[in-house]
């Protein structure tokens, strides 16, 4: 037996040479055999492993086969060979049989069939006779034989054959010939042709004269067609089913007003999950397929053994068991029911090979495994006592003893060299545990398990330490606090110091973690004290809080409630209960206090034109706490309304609720009437009115239009237009007897689907005017400079009601361009002169001018010419030099020499401000020098340019003339700093420096 344990025990742990029961690699499968065959000779594969090395034997219907027996069977490396095949001895169904020390088992059914077509027994068949256009039927027949046939027809002599089309198809589950609606060109003799794939010989049955009969009418005559179809079509779970064409080819003939081309139409597969009927019924049935095998299981004695095996198949399969290739029946410790096996406190006797075997008539499958049955003495060298187990006093300890062994070992415990004995506080448990409750420091000290069974005894020995327990000194308190504070919740305890102690907190059940949620959670005190600060208190931090201590003797924890009082929660529910034209009664649900009575509610509403939720009037006019209803007030007829509430208690104002549905307040007479009533302008025997449209809500309803109303001024009746469109903002009246620029007495007034309005205040509005019907006279023009010229004229004398003018056009064009593309300036008023710019020097312009006023522009004046001055000077003054003194800054230039096409230089302007200024100050002079006046103490910015008749010409680079000290020499500069100019030795003379040596700016 000790052997055989140990034999197992390497079975479980050994890896590359594993010792284990026999599996198929390569099963037999079925072979069918042409009795023709040259070779004479059949092979059935089988291919096993193992270790050790099954050996291998065969099975024929059950039977062992003696290969040794018979001459005509040999075993080569497992595969059965049989020599000169036997049809009647060697047909039926084939099994390898493997078999080592650890089992055997038995391979799937393999049959061998053998392969042969006899010849056709009638040699002369009837003549069938059939009415053109029936469908018809001619019956093949074939002969004995085994293996797969195919058919196919001659039509009257070979080699000419039946070709398929969409009215001739030949089944190749039968050899029928169908042909549907017959034709005079079918009219012949038909011989089926029957093929052997197996043999490859070859068979043709008597001919069958087709003759077409005269008597009768087509459509008198219900078809008849006796085909025996198969109950059932096997298929494997998956697979696609081909159903023989000529079930879809009858479904033609039993119904004749289908075009035959309808055929073609017909799918000729099916899978195995459609089920149905279609002219015949058929049941789709499917051998067996696992879907669940079992595998190999180790087991210890006196443990249990539990497999399962499932497969799928229609019909739905049986389940038998075979142990070592024998069958396996129910008793005592066996239970079988269907694909489910238990063994129950195993022995080494059920050690050996098991197969699941599932079957329907389809078909027959195998699984295998193996079961390997444990059998050791105690063992500790994986499951070694703890080496050091901390407890603490008063506590309750488990010492765990769980050596491997089979069967289950007996245990006994020592104390030191003591053994140990059961108390009310000492128990050993049944798994062999050491169990010590109400622990004191004397229990500490070494222990020892010791193990024993029929194989053997082990012991393992661990020390158990004693520690001080801890305890909570200072507990977490409940509180009530205010959104916003914050607080300290206390967490100290006592503790054995040479243990590491650890706090956590968790809220509402969760840890909290202190990296995540920083912002509100921090932990602080010393190695004793894990206190949990919580700042800035929000409403959601209201809950259970539970402080947790441990360490790795004990483990302890203290709770404390918080409740946070804030803002109400947004109340619930708020529905608009009634609505008329101007108010809407409103109920809601109270939210939540979060711990502060309610103090008042305040609606809110919200409108497509409104800027976000606006405060409403309500009655009552404050709303308590104790009151969930209101009537709100002051509301636009005919607008789309949505309500919120808010709640508010003594320590703030609370989230709103959720918005109403929308409603539309009811229909009501306008009452905003439109405003800047205005007009004027337009064209000829026009009268323009125009008013700003009145907001849509403020409309009061739908349908919303206005009532235009004028009169001349001074009369009594009112002339009336309705504009209907809302958004209209202007009315043109036209008539030709309107007389130009007359007042108008105008109001605008209002209506919608409840009726009118009423109007606005009347204001005057003028006609439109005619333009100036005459031009202006003594037009004149003169060059101001190279780019300005100014012109001038006299108002046209014109009647005064015709023509008013508004103010005047001048256009201003150069010689060498098109009027249309003039510059217009228009002045206004009176202003009978006027300055045109940017103009092109020395080039000549055309002039002319036009009054005008709303109505458009009057004629143009006569065209007046004018030249522009030369340009001004381009060359800037040169040679420019400073000297100070005095107070006093002289600054002398060169001349400068207009060119041919300049104008020539009247004067110079010197430019200066201080560095610090923007605005410059300006001296005019005729000469190339001027003396300045000047406090020295700023920076200076002098520029000087010419100027002649044709305006101001180019400026010099800006100057800078630096603050000269009080001390300084009447040079202006320090006696102690070099001077100036002597870096470029320039010096002219005192006082006077090169311009090279200015500061230039």
């Amino acid at each position: 037996i000790f052997l055989q344990v140990s034999h197992v025990f390497l079975l479980i742990n050994a890896d590359d040479n594993t010792l284990h029961g026999p599996v198929f690699l390569q099963e037999p499968s079925s072979v069918i055999f042409p009795l023709d065959s040259e070779e004479k000779k059949v092979k059935l594969n089988c291919e096993v492993k193992g270790n050790p090395r099954p050996t291998v034997g065969w099975k024929l219907n059950g039977t062992n086969i003696d290969i040794g027996m018979d001459y005509r069977y040999s075993a080569v490396e497992g595969n059965l060979l049989i020599n000169n095949p036997n049809k009647t001895q060697d047909s039926g169904t084939y099994q390898c049989v493997a078999t080592n020390p650890f089992g055997r088992i038995v391979s799937r059914e393999a049959k061998l069939q053998f392969a042969y077509l006899e010849n056709f027994k009638t040699r002369t068949r009837s003549t069938v006779s059939v009415r053109q256009g029936q469908g018809m039927v001619l019956l093949c027949g074939p002969p004995p034989h085994s293996g797969e046939l195919t058919y196919a027809w001659i039509f009257n002599e070979y080699p000419s054959f039946v070709h398929q089309d969409n009215r001739r198809f030949v089944s190749q589950e039968t050899g029928n010939l169908y042909i549907a609606k017959v034709e005079a060109s079918d009219v012949g003799n038909y011989t089926c042709v029957v093929t052997n794939t197996v043999t490859n010989s070859r068979v043709l049955g008597p001919p069958t004269p087709l003759i077409l009969r005269n008597d009768g009418v087509m459509g008198e005559y219900e078809p008849k067609i006796e085909v025996q179809f198969p109950e059932t079509v096997p298929s494997a779970k998956g697979t696609t089913v081909k159903l023989d064409h000529r079930y879809f080819f009858i479904f033609w003939f039993a119904n004749p007003s289908l075009s035959a081309t309808g055929v073609t139409y017909f799918q000729d597969s099916l899978q195995t999950e459609d089920l149905g009927s279609f002219i015949h019924s058929f049941c789709i049935a499917a051998q067996p397929n696992w879907i669940q095998k079992i595998s190999d299981a180790h087991a210890a004695i006196e443990e249990s053994v539990f497999w399962e095996c499932r497969a799928s198949g229609r019909p739905k399969p049986s389940y038998r068991w075979l142990k070592d290739g024998e069958p396996l029946l129910p008793q005592g410790r066996v239970q079988i029911e269907q694909g489910s096996l238990t063994i129950a406190n195993v022995s080494l006797s059920d050690a050996g090979m098991y197969q699941c075997v599932a079957e329907n008539r389809h078909g027959i499958i195998f699984a295998s495994a193996e079961l390997s049955v444990i059998a050791v003495g105690p063992d500790f060298s994986k499951t070694l006592l703890k080496k050091l187990t901390l407890v603490k006093v008063g506590g309750e300890v488990i010492i765990e003893c769980k050596p491997k062994a089979s069967p289950r070992p007996t245990y006994s415990w020592k104390k030191g060299k003591d053994i140990l004995r059961e108390n009310e506080r000492i128990t050993v448990l049944d798994d062999g545990s050491l169990r010590i409750v109400n622990v004191t420091k004397a229990d500490a000290g070494s222990y020892t398990c010791v193990a024993t069974n029929h194989f053997g005894t082990a012991s393992s020995t661990g020390s158990l330490v004693v520690k001080d327990p801890t305890r909570v000194m200072v507990s977490p308190f409940s509180m009530d606090v205010t959104v916003g504070e914050s607080i300290v919740l206390p967490c100290q305890v006592s503790h054995d110091h040479s243990l590491d102690i650890m706090f956590t907190w968790s809220f509402n059940g969760h840890l909290i973690d202190f990296e995540k949620d920083g912002d509100h959670f921090e932990r602080v005190g010393g190695d004793s004290a894990g206190d949990l600060m919580i700042r800035s208190i929000q409403l959601k931090h209201a809950g259970k809080y539970v402080c947790m201590v441990q360490t790795s003797v004990d483990k302890l924890s203290a709770a404390a409630d918080l409740i946070v009082r804030g803002p109400p929660g947004p109340p619930e529910a708020v529905t608009i209960d009634e609505i008329t034209d101007t108010t809407a009664q409103l109920s809601w649900r109270p939210g939540a206090d979060n711990h502060s009575p309610i103090t008042m509610y305040v609606v809110q509403a919200r409108t497509p034109f409104s800027v976000g939720w606006q405060a409403v009037s309500t009655v009552p006019e404050v709303i308590d706490g104790r009151t969930f209803t209101a009537t709100v007030v002051g509301l636009n007829p005919w607008v789309e309304y949505e309500f919120r509430v808010v709640a508010a208690n003594l320590i703030g104002i609370g989230e709103p609720s959720r918005p109403s549905e929308k409603r539309r307040t009811e229909e009501a007479l306008p009452e905003v009437t439109p405003a800047n009533v205005s007009g004027g302008g337009g064209s000829k025997s026009e009268l323009v009115i125009t008013w700003e449209t009145v907001p849509e809500e403020l409309q009061n309803g739908g349908g919303f239009g206005y009532v235009v109303a004028f009169r001349p001024f001074g009369t009594v009746s009112w002339m009336q237009t309705v504009v209907a469109s809302p958004d209209a903002s202007r009315y043109v009246f036209r008539n030709e007897t309107l007389p130009p620029f007359s007042p108008y007495e105008v109001k605008v007034g209002v209506y919608n689907n409840k009726g009118e309005g009423s109007f606005s205040p009347v204001t005057v509005v003028y006609s439109a005017e005619e333009e100036p019907t005459r031009a202006p006279t003594t037009v004149f023009a003169r060059s101001l400079s190279a780019s300005d010229v100014e012109i001038s004229w006299a108002p046209p004398r014109e009647n005064q009601h015709k023509g008013r003018i508004q103010g005047y056009e001048v256009r201003c064009w150069r010689h060498d361009e098109k009027e249309e593309n003039a510059k217009k300036i228009r002045t206004v008023g009176n202003q009978t002169s006027t300055k045109v710019t940017n103009l092109r020097g020395n080039a000549l312009y055309h002039l002319a001018v036009k009054a005008y006023n709303t109505a458009g522009t009057g004629p143009s004046s006569a065209t007046v010419n004018v030249t522009t001055k030369k340009p001004p000077p381009s060359q800037p003054p040169g040679n420019i030099i400073w000297n100070s003194s005095d107070s006093k800054i002289i600054l002398n230039w060169d001349q400068v020499k207009a060119l041919d096409n300049e104008s020539e230089v009247r004067g110079y302007k010197v430019l200066y401000r201080w560095n610090r200024q923007s605005s410059a100050s300006v001296i005019e002079t005729n000469k190339t020098s001027v003396e300045l006046s000047l406090p020295f103490d700023e920076d200076y910015i002098i520029e000087i340019k010419p100027f002649s008749d044709g305006g101001d010409g180019s400026s010099s680079e800006q100057i800078r003339i630096p603050k000269i000290s009080s001390k300084a020499g009447e040079r202006g500069v320090s006696a102690s700093a070099p001077h100036p100019c002597s870096s470029f030795r320039s010096w002219i003379g005192p006082g006077w420096c090169h311009k090279n040596s200015l500061n230039i700016v």
